[in-house]
This record gives C-alpha cells, sequence and structure tokens, in this order.
C-alpha cells in the first residue's frame, strides 16, 4: 500500500508538472549583429568594429483560460564588439540591465494591456518599419528620425499602454509614460499614438508621439510587387526645448526606401532628407545608404554598406559638431537565435 501511494504521488506531479508546461512558456531570443568599418567623421579617418543594436532578452506567456493570457518581456542590449552591456536610462550608461525592454501584459479578444518600459510604436510605424537593409541599426540607422528628446531615447519608461486585437489588418496603440514628477526628469507625462495597416502587399503606418511642447507625428507606406519594395515616411516635428535654453521651432524629415530581391540577395538605397529647424539657420541635412545582404539562413546573412551624411553648417547628424559629414562602408554578419 505504502508502495502504491508513492507510484500515486509520483503519477500526479508528474500530471500537474505537465499541466503546467501546457499551460505556460518561455522562450530565450536574441540578435548578434557586428560590422567592421572605415569611418569618416569631418576630416577624421578610422577604422574599427562596431555593435548594432545586439540584444538578448526572455519571453513568456501563460494561459489564464477562457481567452485571457499573462505575458511578459525583458530585453537587454550589450556591445558584441566587447560583451560588455550597452544599456541607458535616460542617457546614462547602466551596464547589462533590460533597460531597452521590461513590460508585463494582459491580452484577450480585448486586446493587450501593457505596463512597463518599451519602445514608442509611433517609431516602428513609420521609420523602423522602411529600414530595410540593417533594421534601423549601426551607422546606417536612420539619423534624421525625431523622437521629442524628453522621451530619453526609444525606450520609454513608467508606460501603460493598449494594443487592440487585429481588426481586419488594422491594429492600433496608444499609451502614456509617466514621468512621475521626480527633478531628474521632464515635469510632463508622454503620449504616443499609432495606427498600422498590414493587407497583403500594401502596409501602412502613422504615428503621432508627444512630451510636452515638444512632439512628431509621422506617415509611411510600404509596397511590394513582385521582386521590388518601395517605401517611405514624411514626419514632422516640433521641438521647444526651453528648459536647456534653446528652441529648435519645426522640421519637415522624408525618407524613401527600396529593395530588390533575387534569390538570397537583397539589394537596397535609400535616402532621407531633413528639412532645416525653423529657429537654426542652415540646419537641413541629407542621407543615403546603399546596401546588400547575403542570407545564407533564415536567421543569419553577411551583408555590406556604404552610408554617407552630408550636414549644412548649422547641422550635426552623427557627428556632434555642426558642419561636419559622416560616412561609413561597412561589412557585418547578423544571427538571430
Amino acid at each position: 500500500m505504502m508502495k502504491m501511494n508513492r507510484v500515486a504521488v509520483a503519477v500526479l506531479a508528474v500530471l500537474g508538472a505537465t499541466t503546467v508546461m501546457a499551460q505556460s512558456s518561455v522562450t530565450i531570443y536574441g540578435r548578434l549583429n557586428t560590422t567592421v568599418e572605415r569611418q569618416k567623421t569631418g576630416d577624421v579617418n578610422r577604422t574599427s568594429m562596431e555593435n548594432n543594436s545586439s540584444r538578448w532578452g526572455i519571453r513568456g506567456v501563460e494561459d489564464l483560460g477562457s481567452g485571457l493570457k499573462a505575458g511578459f518581456v525583458l530585453e537587454s542590449g550589450f556591445n558584441s564588439d566587447t560583451g560588455m552591456g550597452s544599456a541607458w536610462t535616460h542617457g546614462t550608461g547602466a551596464g547589462m540591465s533590460f533597460a531597452r525592454q521590461s513590460e508585463v501584459n494582459l491580452s484577450s479578444n480585448f486586446g493587450m494591456l501593457r505596463l512597463g518600459n518599451f519602445i514608442p510604436e509611433s517609431y516602428f510605424a513609420s521609420a523602423d518599419a522602411v529600414s530595410m537593409h540593417n533594421h534601423d541599426t549601426g551607422s546606417s540607422a536612420d539619423a534624421l528620425y525625431q523622437d521629442p528628446i524628453w522621451f530619453g531615447g526609444l525606450s520609454t519608461q513608467n508606460k501603460i499602454g493598449y494594443r487592440t486585437p487585429n481588426m481586419g489588418g488594422l491594429v492600433i496603440n496608444a499609451s502614456v509614460s509617466m514621468h512621475e514628477k521626480t527633478p531628474t526628469t521632464y515635469q510632463k507625462n508622454g503620449y504616443d499614438l499609432a495606427a498600422t495597416y498590414d493587407m497583403g502587399p500594401l502596409s501602412l503606418g502613422a504615428g503621432y508621439s508627444a512630451v510636452g511642447d515638444d512632439w512628431q507625428a509621422s506617415l509611411r507606406g510600404l509596397y511590394t510587387f513582385g521582386q521590388f519594395t518601395l517605401g517611405g515616411y514624411y514626419q514632422r516635428s516640433h521641438q521647444v526645448s526651453q528648459r536647456l535654453g534653446w528652441m529648435d521651432g519645426n522640421r519637415n524629415n522624408y525618407r524613401l526606401s527600396g529593395m530588390y530581391t533575387l534569390g538570397a540577395s537583397e539589394f537596397h538605397a535609400n535616402v532621407g532628407y531633413a528639412d532645416k529647424w525653423s529657429n537654426v539657420s542652415d540646419s537641413s541635412a541629407k542621407q543615403w545608404t546603399l546596401g546588400y545582404n547575403y542570407n545564407l539562413s533564415k536567421r543569419t546573412k553577411v551583408y555590406g554598406y556604404y552610408t554617407k551624411v552630408d550636414n549644412k553648417a548649422g547641422s550635426a547628424y552623427m557627428t556632434g559638431k555642426a558642419g561636419d559629414d559622416f560616412s561609413s562602408f561597412a561589412v557585418g554578419v547578423r544571427h538571430n537565435f
């Protein structure tokens, strides 16, 4: 009898564990993306190895029954060229952390409620979608797309977000980022709104984000026909950063992008142009990139590109010094896991 009881307990334990495993799943994922580059900034040349937004993360989901699910995402950046952490928090280096994304969510037929730290969906709806050649990373990333500066970069903290269900190809995301009125942060909440529509070869997006008096709005389109994909976006920005004593005013930004696929090969070209800020003389700039990707598998590719940013006398995109231009010739490897 004692032996039978032990067997019964063991069977029940296994059945219980199996039930839990069936209801929950946890996945480790990531990307390593590294280039060797010959860069020129102003009159200075250098050869370097560069990290292109390498990252790793953990995501999980639990089925709570009746269509309700709980989930989470924890994502950390790291420098693939050194192995060191690349996380930051509002401009402050934080080593290895989950500063890229840390959220918990609940989803059902009503959509998804998100809490935590994650990238504004307005960025994914516009700039990220047309940066096809290297996923808007590294030295060829879109240098001209403008975030409201008090978002602290792309990842946005203390956020409450909502995502609608897919409604015939249309998905809407809305969020508020609470800056919690601490002495070290901008004394305003941030707001983000994005809509995407995907139906067959057509993909459209629109986004709006704002913090205080700083805001940006954008429209984006992509269309695939045969082996060609063409796309672009338009962005209007308004920046009034009086806390630090300047006021940049208004600016328009445009980007066109194209891709041609031939077997495992991809040929890429894109060009962007930013008007001058209305209160900053001679501050326009343009950027263009030519790239080639060869897909060794669905997860691994080798690639090369040449990118150049031409700054006018009052602009400093990619350089930090007004009037200096930037260029880079790069070859690299990207692997997803």
